[in-house]
């Protein structure tokens, strides 16, 4: 039991799924410590699962993209004006953030000046773009908890309380994943080189990369007749926009098409070619030679030139601190491009022998007992103990 006189009360917001996980994580493990803490705010199926009371559904905060947010502004606002006078009411011990910054920032501002203490969990990309963030992150929270050690670092620099807890999928991925065994539960052929395509999570990124990726493969077959494909698609519509693409690029190649499963895909390839994001630190983790491609529409890209300030773009590369992966960007985008960086890592065994050490050294710092990690961030701040 906990050493207060009260039970443990903390307000918790998270905005998709992948912050739905973490906060899953993170109310189990202070459940461990604190048996009876109460958790409220807004949280996903897992959350919930968990022991989180969700005062509004996660999917009314899950929009993407400039056209949705707008559309779905004064309904978020209002969602965020009335949990602040929720919380106002009913003061938690602490609020926690996880991810969803431009909800959960301003919200947690307004819970710290009135005495509330406040965590956020997963940092913004201010290390990367809009840097000017960091003095609204200082006014908005007493602690910052980051996935990655070059976060952390950031935040240190910048005089700002900060924990780098690693990431939990690195402490749930084992160092070495069995290809043959993922092969044979998705059905493929156990023998023979396969590549694994993966050309986003949203409808956008699918739109623009799948006709180069379709074309990449065809100028792979080309070269080696015998390589097989097998495409993981986030959702149906994901799919349906692939599926167009594939018939009107005629091609003949077999492509396995499957819904989900992106880390059963890469664990059974040999060489993998993706869509920036998430999904690249899921293939460097399951130790994976890949080649990053990264295209957005022309305008958000001639503004993300004037403003990011990272040499790298991919978190392969970012936590590396050196090229390990191709990333392929924008124009370059195209099919023979893509064709080539992938038959330079299936040529190329000993190049790949070498950037799987290094993943292996990146996946050993990452891995560091999140969920617990953080839940004693939490304790700390609150000046709890666990029992």
């Amino acid at each position: 039991m906990s050493t207060s006189t009260h039970p443990l009360h903390v307000g918790i917001v998270a905005g998709e799924a992948s912050g739905d996980l973490l906060g899953a994580g993170l109310i189990e493990a202070l459940r461990e410590q604190v048996p009876d803490a109460i958790f409220e705010g807004i949280g996903g199926p897992r959350m919930k699962e968990a022991g989180c009371f969700s005062l509004y559904p996660m999917e009314q905060l899950s929009v993407m993209g400039i056209a949705e947010v707008v559309r779905h502004l004064p309904g978020l606002l209002s969602m965020r004006r009335e949990l602040g006078e929720h919380f106002l009411d009913n003061p938690p011990d602490i609020f926690i953030g996880v991810d969803a910054p431009d909800f959960n920032l301003a919200l947690e501002h307004k819970l710290k000046r009135a005495g509330v203490r406040t965590l956020h969990y997963v940092s913004p990309s201010v290390w990367a773009w809009r840097q000017y963030r960091v003095r609204k992150i200082a006014r908005s929270i007493d602690c910052m908890l980051t996935l990655f050690p070059f976060e952390e670092r950031f935040y240190r620099e910048q005089l700002l309380p900060v924990r780098c807890v690693g990431h939990p999928l690195a402490d749930l991925l084992a160092d070495d994943v069995d290809q043959a065994q993922a092969r044979q539960h998705l059905g493929l052929g156990t023998n023979g080189e396969l590549v694994a395509l993966l050309p986003g999570s949203r409808a956008d990124e699918v739109s623009r990369l799948a006709a180069p990726f379709i074309g990449a493969a065809a100028w792979c077959r080309g070269h080696k007749p015998d390589l097989e494909f097998v495409v993981p698609l986030a959702n149906d519509r994901c799919r349906v926009l692939f599926e167009k693409e594939l018939s009107a690029s005629r091609t003949t190649i077999p492509m396995t098409l499957i819904e989900g499963r992106s880390l059963e895909a890469m664990a059974a390839a040999d060489a993998v070619l993706l869509a920036s994001g998430t999904a690249t630190l899921e293939c460097m983790l399951l130790k994976r030679p890949m080649v990053v491609a990264y295209s957005l529409s022309p305008l958000t890209y001639r503004i993300a030139r004037l403003l990011v300030k990272t040499e790298y773009y991919s978190l392969p590369n970012l936590l590396a601190q050196q090229p390990v992966v191709r990333e392929v960007i924008q124009d370059e985008v195209t099919a023979d491009n893509l064709g080539r960086e992938l038959m330079k890592l299936l040529d190329n065994p000993g190049h790949s022998a070498e950037v799987r050490a290094i993943f292996s050294e990146i996946h050993d710092d990452l891995r560091r007992d999140a969920n617990h990690n953080a839940a004693q961030a939490v304790l700390d701040i609150v000046g709890r103990h666990g029992g």
